[in-house]
């Protein structure tokens, strides 16, 4: 599976927040571990992850995201929901309850990559989550191999080995669609898909086909939405002086297109969600840090 056109990204420790909505909120419910992706996968995953939580004798907590364009495979023990699943590209806010005792072991593939892997149109599982035997019908036990295994990296092997044994042929597509992409995600002067458009010189009407048929969502979208996460994550950590500046930096005609996007996405409006953020901060901060 790797090729050595695999651009190198560096796997975000766990203390990396951004697309996670209430950030420090969610630490007191939830743990998460991140693990890379060995060479034998990389071409098509991202990397591993982790996140495991016990509610017992305490309400359920609703743990929120804003997703990245990406579709996730996953082992999952939560009540009565046990196996793997396959994780399409969820275009809105994505919202999990944490109940009981529960944990997720996740797969996540690159902007595309799913779809260059499996050569599924991965437009048909936007906002959907499906048995992963539907989808990979020769997955067979492994998501109970999994889940028996104590450690992280011990299911990072499983799993790698399964998809390390599916032969998958070199995609000059998909290494366009991630090269579009890692550029959409790293270069926040990228706000205009016809910026886009001039950058790679791609026709439109090219872009929107493949980014429909690797990612499942429009460039349009995935591009607001890499900025929409810029916006939430420096709003969690304080810029709070001047959303009007914040607003045309992520590329907003002007700061009420701004709220009114980020207020229908996340929930609330951005200075009410700056100030939860900070003041969960503040909250674990006082509990870990002893009084002067």
């Amino acid at each position: 599976m790797t090729h050595p056109e695999t651009p190198a990204r560096d796997v975000p420790p766990a203390t990396d927040r951004k697309a996670i909505l209430h950030p420090h909120e969610q630490e007191r419910y939830r743990t998460l571990n991140r693990l890379p992706a060995g060479p034998g996968v990389s071409t098509h995953i991202e990397w591993f992850w982790a996140v495991r939580w016990d509610m017992r004798g305490r309400a359920p907590y609703f743990a929120e995201v804003l997703p990245y364009p990406c579709v996730h495979l996953t082992f999952e023990r939560d009540g009565d929901r046990r196996g793997s699943f396959v994780n399409g590209v969820c275009t809105t806010k994505y919202v999990r309850e944490l109940a009981g005792a529960g944990e997720t072991f996740g797969a996540r593939f690159r902007p595309g990559g799913f779809g260059a892997f499996t050569g599924l149109d991965v437009g048909v599982f936007k906002d959907r989550t499906v048995p992963a035997a539907e989808v990979l019908p020769d997955i067979g036990d492994l998501a109970d191999r999994v889940l028996a295994e104590p450690t992280d990296p011990a299911r990072r092997r499983l799993v790698e080995e399964y998809l390390g044994s599916r032969a998958a042929r070199y995609d000059p597509n998909y290494r366009l669609v991630l090269e579009i992409a890692a550029a959409m995600a790293d270069d926040p002067e990228l706000t205009r898909v016809d910026q886009v458009t001039e950058r790679f010189e791609v026709p439109v009407r090219t872009l929107q086909r493949l980014f429909r048929r690797y990612i499942g969502a429009g460039p349009k979208w995935v591009l607001r939405r890499y900025r929409l996460q810029d916006g939430a994550d420096l709003l969690a950590r304080g810029r709070t002086a001047d959303l009007a500046a914040l607003a045309a930096e992520l590329g907003y005609f002007d700061q009420a297109h701004f709220t009114r996007e980020f207020t229908a996405e996340v929930g609330m409006a951005p200075l009410e969600y700056a100030k939860n953020s900070l003041r969960s901060r503040d909250e674990v901060t006082s509990k870990v840090l002893p009084a002067s």
